[in-house]
């Protein structure tokens, strides 16, 4: 009986040590600087693992309770971060140090000079890699959304879109807004080329913004100087900031390396978001308060030449707002005056299509493939990258193919002379893009013109059987293949389609001389340049529209066929000669300086031609 005992004791005095070490203790304690020991306000203390912390006071002391076994953490910005055991203690000092790394951080700034960031008197935020590569898109301007402060990107959604970047807000009412690019030191055109028409919303093409063509691949960090501070030695076109753009360099490493990505993305559009069809009414508008439609809102007419009065659907109207559907109802439709279909010289059954159009889009997908080459030795570096990307879009015959080629050298001629390298070039091919605005728009078509009778897949099956535009909105029922208003979805993007290609240069080449330790002279010569061509078409047979400019006042013809060209040619060139000094003058004075001249030469150059009256020679798309 007393081993008995004796064994329960010493189980109870076990747990009521278990229960004195699991109490909390009220621990204190003050943190000081490693430089000259004093006091540090502010400092965050924090038990690892939970939410308890608490804040040093001016004199740089704290109050906090946890745990016997517990670890505290110090972390103050400009301070190395601290993690120390408690260890039963009730008083824990500590001295905390400065974080070398993060006041050291080097960053790139105007005209690709490298300082440190702690010496900047402005704002600037830097992205790595990982940002634009992770989830890679078309336009690499995209990943950027939602990752730097105070900067605003909004984009269209359009195949090859253009995206819109502002950074701290909107600065000008008529003028641009946009940032200024330079990859390497490099300024490069990001414009558009948009017709006025496409910008107010009217019809045309969004082509995209040049700075689309900047392979993610190739990007080792991105650089954004905000404000006019930061991006005044770029002169006015800066105001708006700069997105500063380096790529990725070689190694001193002997030896090649290989690296290799590829990546495979697809997507569906979100059918949620698209309209809703109802299925209660047909093809029609009212039809009683017009006088051609009789009173059940068809067209009556002996169609079967049996002496009695056929219906048929109103094709010549583009809303749904007629006669309600009824399974007992048999209407000839667009497709019954069609050879080629099925329902030829048939009246079938009045009713809902089971597709309708948001069983037009096709899913998206999206290949990237890279491969780089990098090496090097002692004096000389390299490196060599190729990128293939393809997107085949979420509309019939939508496709985009970019090749990206990188170079960039770097040599040490001797100790104090250094020559560089670097050139991109950039090949782009589009074909499909779709139509923007209010006019000759699909989207358009799809959410306001369209009748909910009508079958998006018969539609298709008709174009892809004859090749012939033989659409649901016949001017005359009778007579399918001439539109009124809109023609058929699928002749639309496989034969008034447009197509655009650009083929583009740019990148640098300088030779840097060290005078003296801390005096430096660099010349160098930057150029970005392309050509570009757009071409758009409308197929014999279309629905007249406005299109291409005729005249030199800007005037539209209205014919259903036609042809223009674009052609352009943009480039500039600059020219820099920098002196850079920077010199320690004592322990605590460093003076830097930067003393330099620029030549800047840019040429514009377009021509636009159209057709005028319509094509010749059908589907013969050249201008004499």
């Amino acid at each position: 009986m007393k081993r008995i005992l004796l064994v329960c004791l010493t189980a109870v005095l076990i747990h009521a040590s278990n229960v004195l070490l699991a109490q909390d203790l009220a621990v204190t304690g003050k943190v000081t600087s490693s430089e000259d020991g004093s006091a540090l306000p502010g400092v965050n203390v924090v038990v690892k693992g939970t939410t308890s912390g608490t804040v040093t006071d001016a004199s740089g002391s704290y109050s906090i309770s946890a745990p016997a076994t517990g670890t505290l953490v110090f972390t103050f910005i400009g301070l190395t971060s601290q993690e120390v055991p408690i260890n039963s203690r009730t008083t824990v000092d500590v001295i905390m140090e400065q974080d070398v790394q993060q006041l050291s951080e080097v960053v790139v700034t105007a005209l690709n000079i490298p300082r440190e960031k702690a010496s900047l008197g402005y704002s600037t935020q830097t992205l790595d890699n990982a940002a634009v590569t992770t989830a890679k898109q078309q336009n690499f301007v995209n990943s950027l959304s939602g990752k730097v402060a105070g900067v605003q990107i909004r984009t269209t959604g359009n195949f090859g879109g253009s995206s819109n970047i502002v950074i701290r807000g909107n600065k000008s009412i008529s003028g641009t807004n946009q940032p200024l690019f330079v990859v390497d030191g490099v300024p490069i055109s990001n414009r558009t080329g948009n017709s006025t028409f496409q910008s107010a919303g009217r019809y045309g093409y969004d082509y995209g913004n040049a700075a689309s063509d900047i392979n993610p691949d190739d990007i080792e960090s991105i650089n954004v100087l905000k404000g006019a501070a930061a991006s005044a030695l770029y002169g006015s076109r800066a105001a708006n900031g700069v997105v500063m753009i380096t790529t990725k360099k070689g190694t001193k490493k002997k030896g090649i390396g290989i690296s290799i990505s590829t990546g495979v993305t697809g997507g569906q559009i979100n059918k949620e978001t698209f309209v809703e069809y109802q299925d209660k009414y047909g093809a029609g508008y009212a039809a009683p308060s017009f006088g051609y439609y009789g009173p059940q809102g068809f067209f009556e007419d002996d169609i079967d030449g049996d002496g009695v009065d056929d219906l048929v659907a109103p094709t010549l109207e583009d809303g749904s707002y007629g006669a309600a559907f009824d399974p007992n109802l048999n209407v000839y439709q667009w497709d019954s005056f069609v050879e080629e279909s099925p329902n030829f010289g048939k009246a079938y059954p009045w009713l809902a299509a089971k597709n309708t159009p948001v069983d037009f889009f096709e899913t998206q997908m999206e290949y990237s493939n890279s491969i780089a080459l990098t090496g090097g030795n002692d004096v000389n570096t390299f490196r060599l990258g190729y990128t293939n990307y393809q997107m085949q879009g979420y509309l019939p015959n939508q496709e985009l193919t970019r090749h990206n080629f990188n170079f960039s050298g770097t040599s040490q001629i001797n100790s104090k002379l250094k020559a560089i390298l670097q050139l991109n070039y950039v090949n782009n091919h589009t074909l499909g893009r779709n139509s923007t605005g209010y006019g000759d728009n699909l989207m358009g078509n799809f959410r306001q013109w369209w009748q909910t009778n009508v079958d998006i897949k018969a539609q298709e099956d008709m174009y892809k059987q004859t090749g012939r535009n033989i659409t649901w909105n016949g001017g005359d029922y009778t007579d399918p293949e001439t539109p009124i208003f809109w023609d058929n979805p699928y002749w639309t993007r496989y034969k008034n389609y447009q197509t655009d290609e650009r083929g583009r240069v740019f990148g640098n080449i300088a030779l840097s001389y060290d005078m003296t330790k801390w005096l430096n002279v660099m010349g160098r010569i930057t150029v970005d340049t392309y050509s570009e061509l757009r071409e758009e078409r409308r197929a014999v047979g279309s629905v007249p529209t406005e299109f291409g400019v005729t005249k030199g006042d800007g005037s539209k013809n209205d014919e259903g066929s036609g042809y223009q060209k674009e052609e352009l040619m943009v480039s500039e060139f600059n020219y820099d000669l920098i002196l850079t000094a920077n010199k320690q003058l004592s322990t605590n004075l460093n003076l830097t300086g930067i003393l330099g001249t620029n030549i800047r030469r840019n040429n514009f150059d377009r021509t636009l031609a159209s057709t005028n009256g319509g094509l010749v020679v059908p589907d013969l798309y050249s201008l004499n």
